[in-house]
């Protein structure tokens, strides 16, 4: 199954890639810039073929793409001089643009096809409400409640004192409808100690009324002390569908900006055992960290459905994060290049309002020490977490 999970990531990966080259591929075309290559993989080339002016094909190692847009900057250098009109250069700045954030955008449109087809095809991951397990006291602290011990603990819990039973769901909270566990701890954790709450559950087809007096755990909030019996997974609504994706993307757009930006600081918690899986900044991962997960879950007694969802998601997260970081304004980045292009328009713009030409392109060669820097500074992380994830793998499946 570890294989079998390799392969399936490897083969998203590539696919990814592709399809962000595709997105250049094809604008490029559209605004008529020569493209002249477009090959899956690095290397050696294994086959290839001309369709008009592009040659298309496949090179032996299968660790991405590229696509050749003549014309790319001032140091690219145009073979024909009657091709300079159809260089990528020569083109208005607007559709530069358009072409260097076509590859993120199909990242994004890709992630938010997953997920949409995840919500219709699999369903949403929800906990249930059903009682799955009661808790005999009353936790004395937050260690004793994480160990789940009761040592210490004289008092009852407010779910046995209530009269909750395993198998009963819990519908209501103080009269207000409960469809998931998480909904019903984020009504029970706010409440003062002490208070009384109308716990409604449906018990033998009917659904009855029952009263407890929540206690509280320092650092915790307020406590019932049941868990449910399990995860289902409900299928929603196109509608639905359309947000749970949105949410699915802003929550892992956001997640990944704060995970990349507590990098630096969280680097000794990636090879620490008690550490990495508890930090921000050591739950980021390299490719063989994710394939390792891919392979972990498959490999569980986990159902189908925790096993594609799973699966999925970690793709999406995946062309979230390359689409996003792909943005940044720094070279060699697509990102990069688009604040080249702004910059020239400014300066341009600046220039028109002394009376002065157009400066023209930016001079690329006095950037290229910058591009060779940043490259440096992401290979070396990429090493890095590459490295913890051998030496100390985290735990992305949460089993």
């Amino acid at each position: 199954m570890d294989l079998i999970g390799w392969v399936i990531f490897i083969l998203a990966l590539l696919i990814s890639v592709m399809l962000h080259e595709t997105g250049h591929f094809v604008l490029a075309k559209r605004f008529g810039m020569k493209v002249t290559r477009y090959f899956v993989g690095f290397g050696p080339t294994i086959w290839s073929t001309w369709r008009g002016e592009t040659e298309y094909g496949i090179k032996a190692l299968p660790f991405g793409g590229f696509v050749k847009i003549i014309g790319m900057h001032s140091l690219d250098d145009v073979d024909d001089p009657e091709d300079e009109a159809r260089s990528f250069r020569s083109h208005p700045a607007w559709q530069r643009i358009l072409v260097l954030c076509a590859g993120s955008a199909m990242h994004f449109l890709l992630a938010l096809l997953l997920v949409f087809g995840l919500a219709l095809g699999v369903g949403i991951a929800n906990d249930n409400t059903q009682v799955g397990t009661l808790s005999s006291c009353l936790p004395v602290s937050l260690k004793a409640y994480d160990n789940g011990s009761c040592a210490g603990s004289q008092v009852a819990s407010p779910a046995k004192l209530a009269g909750l039973r395993l198998g009963d769901v819990v519908t209501a909270f103080d009269g207000r409808p409960v469809t998931n566990f998480t909904q019903l701890t984020d009504m029970i954790r706010p409440q003062p100690p002490g208070t009384m709450a109308t716990i409604t559950v449906r018990r033998g087809g009917k659904l009855v009324n029952l009263h407890a007096t929540l206690g509280t755990i320092k650092g915790l909030g307020s406590y019932l002390g049941m868990a449910p019996s399990g995860v289902v997974f409900q299928v929603p609504s196109p509608l639905g569908a359309v947000e749970y994706s949105g949410t699915t993307f802003g929550q892992v757009l956001v997640g990944s900006g704060q995970a990349v930006a507590a990098l630096p600081s969280g680097l000794h918690d990636l090879f620490n055992k008690k550490e990495r899986s508890k930090t921000a900044g050591g739950q980021v991962t390299s490719v063989v960290g994710a394939a390792q997960a891919t392979g972990t879950e498959l490999a569980s007694n986990a159902g189908w459905q925790y096993k594609v969802s799973f699966v999925l998601l970690l793709i999406a997260s995946l062309n979230i994060f390359v689409g996003a970081f792909n943005m940044l304004p720094l070279l060699p980045l697509d990102g990069g290049h688009i604040a080249a292009i702004v910059y020239e328009r400014i300066r341009a713009w600046f220039a028109r309002l002394r009376g002065r030409p157009d400066p023209g392109l930016v001079n690329m060669a006095k950037l290229v020490p910058v591009s060779f820097s940043l490259f440096l500074i992401v290979a070396l992380f990429s090493v890095v977490l590459v490295l913890a994830d051998i030496i100390n793998p985290v735990n992305l499946t949460g089993g």
